[in-house]
């Protein structure tokens, strides 16, 4: 198994695409059955992030929170996902509990979960073209109406 980066008094997991899958069904085994938390990240405008030797910064990467109830502990995974290739396989076998998180960060972020059962847009309308969570979407202008307040100062 990978070894553990220490970063802020927790265990963080820095797997390549190849390891992924391994990683996560070894710290499944090890008593790490829940996944509190899956997300993904676009660092578009952080090339120069801080990651171990050895580690290729990409544009995205998902972030995967596990916890292990057994001895009240979690890890972290950062997977580097290539902004020319943006699929990875899913957890959704392992962590049930993750087919939600991973429609939100392909609905918002435009990864693609390999194997997911039903991956399709979560919050936005299936004719919605884009991914707004990436830094390089175009910011819409809606002009907003405010009302002067009516309450008494």
């Amino acid at each position: 198994m990978l070894e553990a980066v220490i970063r802020d008094a927790q265990g963080v997991f820095f797997p390549t695409m190849d390891q992924y899958v391994d990683l996560m069904e070894s710290l499944w085994s090890s008593d790490y059955k829940f996944c509190s938390d899956l997300c993904g990240v676009d660092y578009l405008e952080m090339p120069s992030r801080k990651l171990p030797e050895g580690v290729k910064a990409e544009r995205f990467e998902i972030v995967v929170n596990v916890t292990s109830f057994e001895t009240r502990s979690r890890l972290r995974v950062r997977l580097q996902v290539q902004e020319s290739n943006p699929h990875l396989p899913t957890l959704y076998g392992l962590y049930p509990g993750t087919e939600a998180m991973e429609r939100e960060v392909y609905d918002l972020l435009g990864m693609v979960f390999d194997g997911h059962p039903d991956l399709s847009r979560i919050l936005l309308p299936e004719e919605w073209e884009g991914h707004p969570l990436r830094k390089d979407y175009s910011v819409g202008r809606i002009p907003v109406q405010f009302k002067a307040s009516t309450a008494i100062r």
